[in-house]
């Protein structure tokens, strides 16, 4: 392999989440994506006594979440509350996009009809110096990797 095809792995600090389009605050954290099919039991394709044949179940994908510091930008919060106080509630498409030092886009994945199912407030402790953190959970119907 020559030196200038090496293919160095990305920083996990350097994301953003974007929601139709907009890019919110930073984050400090973000997990959950992933997904996952389950496996259904064998079963004979017929009635003879040929083995049977794993197949595939539903498609799971866990909640995102991300923590950020808090400030005076309400949005998650805004968010959650409309979505808990109407119906039908506004679900909403977006992505988490990893970057470069430069901040040049370099992944995405994509997440759709997603809506907050938690909002966690800072915990505060007058004997830390630690920046408080909001914590917001999004379930969603699918993500895909582009």
């Amino acid at each position: 392999m020559a030196t200038g095809d090496r293919k160095d792995p990305y920083r996990g600090f350097n994301f953003r989440l974007v929601i139709d389009g907009k890019q919110l605050a930073g984050f400090r954290g973000c997990d959950g994506l992933n997904s996952m099919s389950e496996r259904e039991e064998e079963r004979a394709e017929s009635q003879a006594l040929a083995p049977g044949r794993k197949l595939p179940g539903l498609n799971q994908y866990s909640p995102i979440t991300l923590k950020r510091g808090f400030t005076n930008d309400h949005s998650l919060w805004e968010w959650h509350s409309k979505f808990v106080a109407t119906a039908p509630a506004e679900r909403k498409n977006g992505s988490i996009v990893i970057t470069d030092h430069t901040g040049k886009e370099k992944e995405r994945w994509n997440f759709v009809n997603g809506w907050p199912t938690k909002w966690e407030g800072p915990g505060f402790n007058a004997t830390a110096n630690d920046v408080a953190i909001e914590t917001l959970e999004i379930s969603h119907e699918g993500i895909t990797k582009i």
